[in-house]
């Protein structure tokens, strides 16, 4: 088949590369002129490595991945450890090791892997539209320059703000803020700021700092604020407006405050869409974030996004009846799937960023009798039903 797919994020271009592999023909049309990474990093959980592997990219992610061997929650304030464990009983239980990686980095990675000279760069989709009576059974995406793409199968991997949602759903949904905000980066990794290989979360008051290590002797970060949504975003206030949400905070705290470059500190307001079940129309299918646009908390948006495109890839592949019929399973598999995810992370977020204060200071109780088996069992739940379990 000729294919078009709308959006060079994770998504996209995993689902281009398995695409290709399968012999389709397929082009990527994204929005932007220059590739600019949402956030500096993404976890990789074992089920998102896997799709990975099977698109035979097993060395390349592995060399993107940071060394994360342990994982820790740390009092903010007191900077007591409430509990710190292995993760390889999670490693071992799933066969195969989380990567923490650059999104740049993957971006990349994935482009380079699928052919730069199938990426066009710069289209703004504004329109869909579809066309059978004429026998031709084709659909056209349709560029703000003029410019109308005609192919066989349009995947829409265009994020949360997807132009093609609306198109098939006849309707646009609105966000939901999830009630915070996150300020996210990359510094060189600091032992006086956490230990090298493991994911080092700092809570406290209903907020977050975390770590990990990614390649390069390179920590990602993140500061989670729960805040009024639409306050200014002053990139010179950055570590000013820091101070003062983690006043009073441990001496590791303030010094990642310190160390971070405020000019290349992202700053997110966090929001996800209530979960639905229609994935596609005709020949008009979503993937990623078009189709489950989810909160962060349990780390599993680009996973999902990955997820969709392997079983996306293979029930084009394995199901002959008809396109309907093979996009109709994909939908109906993984739409229950991911939206179960989406409500998760909702649930953590609200747990996590003190929704309910009676709720939030019972979860740091029983972090200080964790000895890691309930969130690692959490964590393993997340990623059981995965496509390639």
């Amino acid at each position: 088949m000729n294919i078009i797919i709308i959006g060079a994020g994770i998504g996209g271009l995993t689902a281009g590369i398995g695409l290709k592999q399968h012999g389709h023909q397929v082009t990527v049309y994204e929005r932007v002129e220059k590739i600019l990474p949402v956030g500096a990093a993404i976890s990789i959980w074992s089920n998102g490595v896997k799709c990975l592997n099977y698109l035979g990219l097993t060395e390349q992610v592995k060399n993107l991945g940071g060394d994360l061997q342990q994982m820790a929650y740390i009092d903010g304030l007191s900077q007591d450890t409430m509990t710190q464990f292995s993760l390889q009983p999670l490693i071992d239980e799933i066969g195969q090791r989380p990567y923490p990686v650059a999104r740049a980095e993957l971006q990349q990675m994935l482009m380079q892997e699928f052919g730069m000279q199938d990426i066009r760069l710069g289209m703004n989709l504004v329109d869909i539209q579809e066309n059978s009576e004429d026998g031709s059974d084709s659909i056209q995406a349709i560029f703000a320059d003029g410019t109308i793409a005609s192919a066989d199968l349009l995947i829409a991997a265009d994020g949360m703000h997807s132009i093609a949602r609306e198109y098939i759903l006849g309707k646009k949904l609105e966000r939901r803020y999830a009630g915070y905000v996150n300020w996210n980066g990359l510094v060189e990794i600091d032992p006086e700021i956490a230990p090298d290989q493991q994911w080092t979360t700092y809570v406290g008051e209903g907020k977050r700092v975390s770590l990990m290590p990614i390649a390069d002797h390179r920590f990602y970060f993140f500061f989670d604020v729960p805040v009024e949504v639409g306050l200014e975003n002053d990139k010179s206030q950055y570590q000013t407006m820091l101070k003062q949400y983690f006043a009073g905070w441990c001496p590791p705290v303030q010094k990642l405050i310190d160390t971070i470059n405020p000019q290349t500190t992202n700053r997110v307001e966090i929001h996800d869409i209530d979960p639905f079940n229609t994935w596609y129309k005709g020949r008009c299918v979503l993937l990623g974030d078009a189709a489950h646009s989810t909160t962060p908390d349990i780390g599993q948006g680009g996973c999902m996004a990955m997820e969709d495109s392997i079983y996306l890839i293979r029930s084009l592949a394995i199901n002959t009846n008809s396109l309907d019929d093979a996009l109709k399973r994909y939908q109906d598999v993984r739409s229950v799937r991911a939206n179960d995810l989406v409500m998760r992370a909702r649930k953590r977020s609200d747990v996590t960023h003190m929704m309910d204060p009676a709720t939030t200071e019972a979860w740091y109780a029983d972090l200080r009798k964790e000895d890691g088996t309930h969130i690692m069992q959490g964590i393993l739940s997340n990623m059981v039903g995965n496509p390639l379990d």
